[in-house]
């Protein structure tokens, strides 16, 4: 891979774990700031409905996270872009679409597809 492409990629996966990790501060500041009383037991689970909502939405971008972290770890190691499975280097389609993967399409699509064979 280009250096300039490794730089892009740097950038973006930097800039992205920098917003979800403001996300995730700005929502538990919020959650303990509200401090609100509801004479109405339908809007009270409204808002728990809500909060349901958002902290599902945080633990999938906790997840993203770890896998952002690990990915800025792969530039140290010199093995970002390059499949863990084959070894081969990714396309650089795929890193655009998905850049924290570590397959090539071809081994992850062999991947899925077992998966699927084995009813996971």
């Amino acid at each position: 891979m280009k250096q300039e492409d490794l730089e892009y990629f740097k950038k973006l996966l930097t800039d992205q774990l920098e917003e979800l990790l403001h996300h995730a501060d700005d929502t538990v500041s919020g959650m303990t700031e509200q401090k609100e009383a509801f004479p109405d037991p339908t809007d009270r689970a409204t808002l728990e409905a809500d909060r349901n909502f958002l902290l599902r939405i945080r633990d999938r971008e906790h997840k993203l996270i770890k896998k952002i972290k690990k990915t800025l770890e792969r530039f140290e190691d010199g093995s970002f872009g390059v499949c863990d499975k084959c070894g081969e280097d990714i396309n650089l389609e795929r890193m655009k679409a998905r850049p924290v993967t570590t397959q090539c399409i071809d081994c992850k699509t062999m991947e899925e597809a077992k998966e699927r064979a084995l009813g996971l």
